[in-house]
């Protein structure tokens, strides 16, 4: 089950980030970035040896992994010059949708979900406009990918995640979806496992740094 989470998981991320999709290789994919110290994320679908160091062969500069596994276990396949960061290494996480309407919205916000370029966006904005938490959701297959689910510091602490993930979920079981996939933090870890996600493994972030 989680090599397929993780395959649905690379393929809505470059959805939602605005990537180019994702190049197959035999042991998942490469998808190009194009950032400032971030130019490509790859992407292990099975984390065993020769997957973990096929995909860490020819680096480039400022390429990172990702593997669901733990970090221990995946340090030690690592090729020379890649190194675990734990600092981005997080969860994955998943859900078996299911109906549970509306999360009510505090007083003095409102929500909003919109579709473009094949991302759903729910955003809660503030009674002045401004956006307060918000979201985004990409539907591979049967498979809802959440991502960039974020409140901003002056709002936390009032339901407003949850607010974004039930609408998410409302607009990922009308495209028919039946199954929820994100990386998680942490602190959004917590969040999500009141909503009922599970964790189903770490996902072990690694960096190129020779």
């Amino acid at each position: 089950m989680v090599p397929e989470l993780v395959r649905a998981w690379a393929a809505g991320w470059a959805v939602s980030r605005g990537t180019p999709p994702p190049a197959g290789h035999p042991w998942g994919c490469v998808i190009e970035v194009g950032l400032p110290g971030r130019s490509e994320r790859r992407v292990v679908y099975v984390p065993d040896a020769e997957s973990v160091r096929a995909a860490t062969a020819d680096p480039v500069p400022h390429a990172w992994l990702k593997a669901a596994a733990d970090p221990g276990e995946v340090a030690r396949l690592l090729s020379a010059g890649w190194e675990v960061d734990d600092e981005d290494t997080g969860h994955l996480m998943a859900v078996d949708l299911v109906p549970d309407g509306p999360s009510p919205v505090p007083p003095g916000y409102a929500v909003s979900v919109t579709r473009a370029d094949g991302v759903v966006r729910a955003r809660v904005t503030d009674a002045a406009g401004g956006v307060a938490a918000q979201g985004h959701l990409t539907v591979v297959g049967d498979v809802a990918v959440v991502d960039r689910v974020v409140t901003e510091a002056a709002h936390r602490r009032r339901g407003l995640g949850r607010v974004v993930m039930r609408a998410l979920t409302e607009r990922a079981l009308a495209e028919g979806a039946f199954t929820g996939v994100l990386g998680a933090t942490d602190d959004g870890r917590a969040l999500y496992e009141t909503l009922g996600w599970k964790r189903h493994a770490a996902l072990t972030a690694c960096a190129y740094r020779p």
